[in-house]
């Protein structure tokens, strides 16, 4: 058979549903062999957006998203969103063509070592070299990506090798070992936990990975510990929870707003330091560590370790539940639990036009009813989502953190969409980020899916803005024209709904929600508020 073929049947073998992506002249061989497959080659307009398609696939269903860029300039598109699922932990599998061996060793037209420009960003990453190695290389590749932690891989495929004839099957997928505490280490733990007068719970984006939500909710509400998550792992517990104290990770001072302050013991479980690094949170290392994660942990002066659980957080966090003692919970909990609800929900009602951040996030919450999987952008409404938008349940809200890459939001609702069909799906986006990826609106079309994209308006980047007020007090070359975007939208068969005025926006979401088709929402926004949040976060909560 065609070498080819035989990478499309151990595709197959791994369970690939679709490939995001561009055909090129390099991967032609390839594409023609998925005309035989059940593989959907899910077209794309950007291989960039391709790439964050597979990125937002991996991270909601924990297998392997697929994609697929010819060689050169389609690689390169790709290295985006490849880098976003290797610093937020995606299992992603990325294919590329590129030019036959015979001419790889001189100056050739489009050749650059894409080997070498993807190897910081990947876990893996291997040029097929020899046809008859196309089973070991995708097995390798696809186990690879979903280990812990997971991330980007990266598989290149020669346009000769492609054609070369061969034999070959694929090899067996077994599923990935897993690992559990050691019983030391969880005494160890449970007896510093038992001695703790005010232990909090950090929970990070290993627990949404291992599926580990339920096993968390379960012990902190057993041993009654608060419990605060990262942008990651937002709806661990519901927002209504006692136990929740929110989210982390916007700002240093978080750590007085989360309570870490006045914590004597904080118990990290699926925590990634890309997500928040330990010294914006655990000032001056007052706080001794319980460490629950995949891997051992990273070095750190502000991350002094107690015990360390290496193994399966599920696991890891059970095991430890058997041990931990039933404790009171501490008083100051109540009242700073008070405070935030307060705190969080001062400026719900907020009215008047253009439309402030805080009465987009609450009316969002209001129409979505703890349903919908929410897409972020980056910009600043991201950090307005980050602070105030809670979900109801794990993995409903997707923000790229690590990386923070702009163009997501319109890509990931595809992908999300195509996960869950049955699931209302909406993209918080600003103006900046949509017209990153904002074409692929002609990709969802095509697909016939139905979500919502919601554009936080203001014709500039305004998080860049943002960041200049707060260092210089003045800001420079951040501001564009934009185009019509209902004009645009209307451009590609796509409903747009024009919002100016607070009391117009709760009614276009539920009907743009309801309705089973694509929907825009452009919101000319009021952000004059963005540093105001930023200077006042060290007086948001009372000293307790």
């Amino acid at each position: 058979m065609k070498a080819s073929d035989l990478f499309v049947k151990c595709l197959e073998n791994e369970g690939v549903k679709y490939i995001f992506g561009i055909p090129g002249e390099e991967n032609t061989d390839f594409v023609d062999s998925l005309i035989d497959s059940d593989i959907e080659l899910i077209l794309v307009h950007h291989e960039q957006a391709a790439a964050f398609m597979a990125d937002v696939y991996g991270r909601l269903t924990g297998k392997p998203g697929v994609c697929l860029a010819t060689l050169g300039p389609g690689a390169t598109n790709l290295l985006t969103g490849i880098g976003d699922a290797y610093l937020d932990h995606a299992p992603v599998v990325a294919i590329t063509g590129q030019a036959g061996l015979e001419r790889i060793h001189k100056e050739s037209h489009q050749y650059v070592d894409i080997i070498g420009v993807f190897e910081k960003v990947t876990k893996w990453n291997q040029q097929i070299r020899v046809a008859h190695t196309i089973p070991e290389i995708t097995r390798k590749a696809f186990k690879q990506a979903v280990l812990e932690k997971p991330g980007a891989v990266h598989i290149e495929l020669p346009e000769d090798i492609a054609m070369t004839d061969t034999e070959g099957k694929p090899l067996p997928v077994t599923p990935p070992p897993n690992s559990r505490p050691t019983e030391s280490e969880i005494k160890k733990a449970a007896e510093a936990i038992n001695h703790a007068k005010r232990p909090i719970i950090l929970a990070g984006n290993g627990v949404i990975r291992d599926g580990a939500s339920g096993a968390l909710r379960e012990f902190a509400e057993a041993k009654n510990i608060p419990v605060v998550n990262t942008f990651m792992a937002k709806g661990v517990l519901p927002s209504n929870h006692p136990l929740t104290l929110y989210t982390v990770g916007m700002q240093a001072k978080d750590y007085v707003l989360c309570g870490f302050d006045q914590a004597d013991l904080i118990i990290t479980a699926g925590y990634d330091f890309v997500e928040y690094l330990p010294k914006y949170w655990n000032d001056e290392a007052m706080n001794p560590i319980i460490h629950i994660d995949s891997l051992p942990a990273e070095v750190d002066a502000y991350y002094p370790l107690e015990a360390e659980l290496v193994g399966n957080v599920k696991e890891g966090i059970e095991a430890l539940s058997l041990l931990v003692e039933k404790k009171e919970l501490w008083p100051e909990v109540k009242k700073l639990k008070s405070q935030l609800v307060e705190k969080l929900h001062a400026s719900d009602g907020l009215s008047g036009s253009p439309v402030k951040p805080q009465r987009i996030i609450a009316d969002l919450k209001m129409a979505e009813k703890g349903e919908a999987i929410i897409i972020s952008d980056v910009g600043a409404h991201k950090l307005w989502i980050a602070r105030l938008y809670q979900p109801e349940k794990p993995n409903h809200t997707i923000i790229s953190n690590g990386w923070a890459s702009m163009g997501i939001a319109v890509p990931g609702a595809i992908a999300a969409k195509l996960v869950y069909p049955d699931k209302p799906v909406i993209a918080v986006t600003g103006d900046g980020g949509f017209l990153m990826n904002g074409v692929e609106l002609a990709t969802a079309k095509r697909l016939g899916l139905a979500f919502v994209v919601i554009i936080f308006h203001d014709s500039k980047f305004g998080l860049i803005e943002w960041k200049q007020l707060n260092k210089f007090n003045r800001s420079a070359d951040i501001e564009f024209t934009d185009p019509n975007f209902l004009e645009f939208a209307d451009s590609f068969g796509v409903k747009g709904i024009k919002v100016t005025h607070s009391d117009e926006l709760l009614p276009a979401l539920e009907k743009a929600i309801s309705s089973n088709e694509i929907v825009l929402i452009d919101v000319d926004v009021d952000y004059s508020e963005n540093v105001k949040l930023s200077k006042t976060l060290g007086d948001y909560i009372c000293r307790l």
